[in-house]
């Protein structure tokens, strides 16, 4: 994996204050504000921050190393058929749920049974297994004995590995299935119930997540360093969605690690800290264009807003040369995907985004300065949900003023989750923003797909949806590349998706912070980290 990472270490501050007995305790802030939401459900869920805490409760059936090869985990081994239409699966023996149930074969349909079930409502977990309602390929899983399974697809699905080293195709116990279906997305202890290194003990929604050491546990990956029960007692996650709380929580040692760090909040810490920056794989930030609602039905209308703002000052201002403006849908670190024909192809022209709207008939302005067309304003507005960063804030506001100058108003609405998920589930909005790492470019699937879950556009493309299914089914590295690139292309010139800036996952902690490691999304994994006070 092309993924880059750069340690610096910034000089002292105090570690977080000495536990009253011999627990050995990891206090670790987050921006989370989200996950109270309904988001504890690892099989329901998107978001990265459930990934990033319900890994340490949930295993995978594969490992993938840095360098993207997939090793054993929960499945000792396992073979595909000639027709790679059949995985077979060998498990370990000795692993055991927190709650005392075995994992087995039974487990793995169970967990794949429930992904499925419609009632889940599971939008990622369905899309890495493969699952769709219409022109899916997941068939079913089947229980061969207690400790082999085999998984069925209609035609070839080449990410299926991929997405089974993720925490969304992680493992419930069986008896959390059973007794606690309608509590899974609140989660808690005694129902957010894995096989993983922590055991969830304590959860207070918005606030805070005590997990305790998982004293059974000897099962990590294949190749992971450390090995049988985590190196720490406790793992306390506080949720601190302001980054001035978590940067003060940090420098003043109420917690030692901090995630969701941004490269102004780097500027602020103080000393003694050790800074783990990663540049993320599969979409970078961008902003997407929803083609079936308000001006950017018009193809101009879309290259001319793309155009219409100095993106590579923006970035440059916001993130100082930190972060690198995107070029295209796809980071440069996804592997075997990125097209480096797109860069250069599009930049800040105001004049060619004049002409593009004069040409669509924006020719009249009002007022204020903005175009008009038959009476109507020129604009669109940019959802987003709450809390919103600091830095995309003022990226955002660059933005913001220089499409002003073309005569497009764009108005931003910031809304709480809860609305902004209404609205995006009717797709009742004109354009939104996010970025969705991923070490597979299959991740535009999901996003550009006629009915992918996050394609913002409902409008069907039925030349994107067919490259889309060309690549899924071939395992040909090469050919996976050329048609990835080919769907770069394409958005390139319909302007669906504007990519933004290549971020990198920050995290700091205290340099008295030993063994803490990074998954290849930037993720910090607490199983070998413990605290030298």
């Amino acid at each position: 994996m092309a993924l880059t990472a750069a340690a610096a270490l910034l000089a002292g501050c105090a570690a977080a204050p000495a536990a009253d007995d011999d627990t050995n305790t990891v206090t670790f802030g987050i921006e989370g504000a989200n996950l109270g939401s309904g988001h504890m459900d690892i099989h329901s869920t998107q978001l990265d921050v459930s990934s990033l805490v319900l890994r340490n409760v949930f295993d995978s059936l594969v490992g993938q190393t840095a360098d993207g090869q997939f090793v054993p985990w929960l499945a000792k081994s396992w073979e595909i058929s000639d027709d790679q239409l059949q995985y077979t699966f060998t498990l370990r023996q000795d692993v055991t749920f927190h709650d005392g149930e075995p994992f087995n074969a039974e487990a793995v349909k169970a967990n794949f049974d429930h992904i499925v079930d419609p009632e889940t409502a599971s939008a990622q977990a369905a899309s890495l297994i493969g699952y769709a309602e219409e022109d899916g390929y997941y068939v079913g899983t089947e229980v061969l004995d207690e400790y082999t399974v085999r998984v069925d697809f209609s035609q070839p699905y080449a990410p299926f590995l991929q997405g089974l080293s993720l925490p969304q195709l992680g493992f419930y116990s069986p008896k959390a299935l059973a007794e606690h279906k309608d509590d899974l997305k609140a989660g808690g202890p005694g129902v957010t119930v894995g096989t993983g290194p922590f055991v969830l003990s304590e959860y207070t929604p918005d606030q805070e997540l005590r997990f305790t050491a998982n004293d059974e546990y000897a099962w990590p990956a294949e190749g992971t360093e450390h090995q049988g029960r985590a190196a720490s007692d406790e793992l306390v996650i506080r949720v601190l969605p302001e980054s001035a709380s978590r940067v003060g929580a940090l420098n003043s040692g109420e917690v030692d690690v901090i995630a969701d760090v941004t490269p102004t909040m780097v500027q602020e810490v103080g000393d003694g800290f050790d800074v783990t920056a990663v540049e993320l794989p599969g979409i970078p930030y961008s902003l997407y264009i929803n083609e079936a609602h308000g001006v950017f039905a018009d193809p101009l209308v879309r290259q001319a807003f793309r155009l219409g703002f100095d993106l590579d000052a923006a970035v440059e201002g916001v993130y100082d040369g930190q972060y690198a403006r995107a070029w295209s849908v796809l980071a440069p670190t996804t592997p075997n995907s990125y097209e480096p024909a797109v860069e250069g192809t599009w930049s800040y022209d105001t004049d060619k985004a004049n002409a593009l709207l004069d040409q669509a008939g924006w020719t009249e302005r009002d007022a204020d300065g903005y175009r008009t067309k038959d009476g109507v304003r020129l604009g669109a507005v940019w959802t987003a949900w709450t809390p919103v960063p600091d830095d995309r804030a003022a990226l955002a506001d660059i933005i913001q003023s220089d499409l002003r100058d073309i005569g497009f108003q764009l108005a931003r609405q910031v809304v709480e989750p809860a609305q902004y998920n209404e609205l995006y589930a009717t797709r009742a909005f004109d354009l939104t923003d996010w970025g969705f790492s991923s070490p597979d470019a299959d991740v535009l699937r999901s996003h550009l797909r006629t009915g992918g879950f996050q394609t913002v556009s409902t409008v069907s493309k039925p030349e994107i949806d067919e490259l889309l299914d060309q690549a899924v089914a071939t395992s040909d590295p090469a050919e996976r590349e050329r048609l990835y690139q080919e769907v770069q292309r394409w958005n390139n010139e319909q302007v669906l998706i504007v990519p933004l800036v290549v971020p990198s996952e920050i995290t700091v902690a205290s340099t008295s912070v030993k063994g803490l490691t990074f998954d290849l999304y930037g993720r910090a994994s607490f199983y070998g980290a413990t605290v030298e006070r």
